[in-house]
């Protein structure tokens, strides 16, 4: 179960080699492996992608990544509409799945030790440019940072809205907020975890591009480091990645030093003119 839209497209991305399965620790599958004990994930690419970083133009190679059992759940769907004559239905196999993304620029597995960012989705911050996060800034520049070096990843996790509790949940949190809570207290406000992204699916991907050698995470957050060596990554050195501070994120960004994020005083302080 690879393609809803045409069950005769897998076969010819199998063969292309643009389509695989490979487990929790990063190994290929025969393409009709049954499901194990461990998560399972369909990988498509890689994908040629032009993109603007600063002034220049590159093109990374884009991989999309889903779990076998939500696309398998989206085939079931699909198969259901397909036999009511309802395909103008299938906008709602989107609601089924998370597909995730890297973008890779160069050659990734022969580097020595390449830069990595593992990146969770923020509709606010990185598609409508918002400040009261920083994450906009923090995709941009780590781009910059890659095209810089010449080789290097970003693994983008679509399912991470709001550190995994869903964009609907992330809006309330925003009233809350406004309201006088942290970012935290307002996730506990509404009996949420403080932070229930899982990285497993980042640390495979990476593990089947890269392998276990090590990498450079961009990240100020030590559970990532320590969730992406669970799922396998055993030489991971932690990289400062502090971007986009600004008198509007002053506070969160103070709440995530609090709970954790390798944060110096100094590096999140804004003078109300530089806003």
């Amino acid at each position: 179960m690879f393609a809803y839209i045409d069950p005769t497209i897998r076969a010819r991305l199998i063969a292309q080699g643009k389509l695989i399965r490979i487990d929790s620790l990063g190994r290929p599958l025969d393409p009709d492996a049954a499901s194990g004990g461990g998560a399972m994930l369909n990988v498509l690419g890689p994908i040629p992608l032009p993109l603007d970083i600063g002034q220049q133009q590159r093109t990374f190679q884009w991989y999309a990544f889903v779990r076998h059992t939500e696309l398998a759940e989206a085939n079931r769907i699909a198969d259901a509409l397909r036999g009511r004559g309802e395909q103008h239905l299938f906008h709602v196999l989107s609601n089924n799945m998370s597909v995730n993304s890297v973008l890779v620029l160069g050659d990734l597995r022969e580097a020595r030790q390449p830069l990595v960012r593992v990146h969770s989705c923020c509709l606010t911050g990185d598609v409508f440019g918002s400040k009261r996060c920083e994450c906009g800034p923090q995709l941009e520049h780590a781009f910059e940072r890659i095209d810089a070096e010449g080789v290097g990843a970003v693994v983008y996790m679509s399912g991470h809205e709001g550190r995994g509790i869903g964009l609907w949940a992330k809006a309330i949190t925003y009233v809350l907020q406004d309201g006088g809570e942290d970012t935290y207290q307002a996730n506990r406000s509404l009996g949420l975890p403080d932070d229930s992204r899982d990285f497993s699916d980042a640390a495979a991907i990476l593990l089947y591009l890269r392998g276990n050698r090590p990498i450079r995470l961009m990240s100020n957050n030590p559970k990532k480091h320590t969730d992406l060596q669970a799922g396998g990554l055993q030489y991971i050195q932690a990289e400062k990645h502090v971007s986009g501070v600004s008198i509007d994120n002053q506070r969160y960004l103070n709440a995530k030093r609090g709970w954790g994020h390798v944060l110096d005083p100094d590096e999140i302080v804004v003078e109300k003119h530089k806003k």
